[in-house]
């Protein structure tokens, strides 16, 4: 769910922009780095882009008359690793505020963090923790998990912004969680299963840029940490 204008105070807005920024600059500089390392994979980077754009735009009403929808930056987390889709998700989520009214300027940075930060690191670890168990599992559940775990932080910013008169954030949080549960969930499955489907179809088509992807942990190139301190 992306928030909409006027539904956080002007001070969350802010803190969640400040908290979001250096995310987003550390992915910019990452996509730079990825485009001079291997200009090839242009591409796919704005095939990542434009799937979380799909993706995110589809909007399903919920139970309590609001949106809920995939998010698509799992797929992009898994391939390039989060930073990047700080970034990317940021621009999605401009695209969408200004074209179709989906989401908030205001709120940018609380979107930005929900689904472009907290959403793809967590699939992202989880992919990396399971990818030891079977690569297949590994995508679907890490791909999933970044959807649920978008929609778990934007309960918490809704519940932070507006806590309840009885039972305070927890509360909130609780009743936030439940409202959205039965839409979320359900999408978070299809969206896992939708990585699985493109994953496969990627494979064939872009061998090279999955080749870490599919390779067991043991097998990862030595240098790929440092690569990743450096960015």
């Amino acid at each position: 769910m992306h928030i909409a204008d006027g539904f956080l105070p002007p001070l969350h807005c802010l803190a969640w922009t400040a908290a979001s920024a250096p995310f987003v600059v550390h992915g910019v500089r990452r996509i730079r780095q990825i485009v001079d390392d291997d200009p090839e994979s242009k591409l796919l980077l704005a095939a990542s882009g434009a799937f979380t754009f799909l993706m995110s735009a589809i909007k399903l009403p919920s139970v309590t008359g609001s949106s809920s929808h995939p998010t698509g930056t799992g797929v992009g987390a898994i391939i390039f690793r989060p930073p990047v889709m700080a970034a990317l998700g940021t621009v999605v989520l401009i695209f969408q505020a200004l074209l179709l009214s989906h989401g908030g300027i205001t709120t940018l940075g609380a979107n930005v963090f929900s689904m472009a930060i907290a959403g793809p690191w967590m699939g992202y670890l989880c992919f990396r923790v399971l990818r030891r168990v079977h690569p297949w599992i590994a995508i679907f559940t890490g791909v999933a998990l970044a959807n649920l775990s978008t929609y778990v932080v934007t309960s918490a910013q809704l519940a932070l912004a507006h806590p309840d008169p009885g039972s305070g954030v927890v509360g909130a949080f609780g009743r936030f969680l439940a409202i959205f549960a039965l839409t979320q969930v359900p999408l978070a499955v299809i969206e896992g299963l939708v990585g699985v489907l493109l994953f496969r179809a990627l494979r064939d088509w872009a061998p090279e840029q999955l080749r870490t992807v599919f390779a067991p942990a043991a097998e990862q190139p030595a240098a790929e940490p440092e690569v990743a301190g450096r960015a």
